[in-house]
């Protein structure tokens, strides 16, 4: 009975050092109870009349910007995993450099150079945010499919072609559930990436987490900028951890299936 119950207690000790129930609770504890810190943050900048941000509450403040960041990145996925598939098949390898140079290009132009150039045409809104996001992340996806798909052993390929697979049954059952590691690796850099830059979209009248930090800025107060700045930081976190779980599930799934594969092979 002891050995069964020491393992029980390890698991369960195991769960309270996990950090991610936890980082999950502080940010929600931000989110919801920000202005029963109003006293600390007075304490810190007496000189601000309004130390806590009260425009917007930081609950609906999260979900703009995760609805931001969640429909700018699947765009980006659809576009990112698509052109990589297309250029690593034999019609389109010889686009491949080309797609990857605009794509490159994409990632170097500033987001706040294209909310600029967008927000003329569409006007203050989301679209030019979603636009800017989606060039800036679709480089990590590209090349998270171009390298899952190119790590790929030939002897797999070969395997699901004698067992008769067309090309596309083996590019959806083979190819990409293999490469999914590496791809969703790409994905998550991405999202890092987004969660952060679309901040700025506060900038073009959307409301996201950068509203209190644009604030801050432009009213010399930090507090609000702090404010801001925590919840995005604490929400990159949590995703980051959240996918690196999912990463390294589907590695040791993929590890496994190859190993099965050149087992029977």
């Amino acid at each position: 009975m002891s050995r069964v119950g020491a393992p029980q207690g390890a698991g369960g000790r195991r769960g309270w050092r996990d950090p991610l129930p936890w980082l999950i609770a502080l940010l929600l504890a931000l989110v919801f109870g920000m202005n029963h810190l109003q006293g600390l943050f007075a304490a810190w900048f007496p000189d601000l009349q309004r130390p806590v941000y009260q425009q917007d509450s930081f609950i609906s403040l999260l979900l703009a910007h995760l609805l931001l960041v969640a429909v700018s990145s699947l765009i980006a996925v659809l576009i990112g995993v698509t052109a990589g598939v297309a250029v690593t098949r034999s019609a389109g390898k010889e686009f491949r450099s080309l797609v990857e140079t605009v794509v490159a290009v994409g990632q170097t132009f500033p987001p706040v150079a294209v909310l600029a150039i967008a927000v003329p045409v569409m006007g203050f809104s989301e679209q030019p945010a979603i636009i800017a996001l989606v060039l800036y992340g679709l480089l990590p996806i590209l090349q998270g499919t171009l390298a899952g798909i190119d790590s790929l052993p030939a002897a797999t390929r070969e395997v699901a072609q004698g067992v008769g697979m067309s090309p596309r049954q083996i590019l959806w059952r083979v190819e990409l559930p293999l490469a999914a590691p590496v791809i969703v690796a790409g994905i998550r850099t991405s999202v890092i990436i987004n969660i952060g830059t679309a901040a700025i979209a506060s900038t073009v009248g959307t409301k996201s987490l950068g509203s209190p930090i644009i604030i801050g800025l432009s009213g010399f107060n930090t507090a609000y900028v702090i404010q801001g700045a925590l919840v995005v930081a604490l929400l990159a976190i949590i995703i980051d951890r959240i996918f690196e779980r999912w990463v390294n599930h589907l590695t040791a799934w993929r590890q496994q299936t190859l190993t099965t594969s050149s087992t029977v092979g």
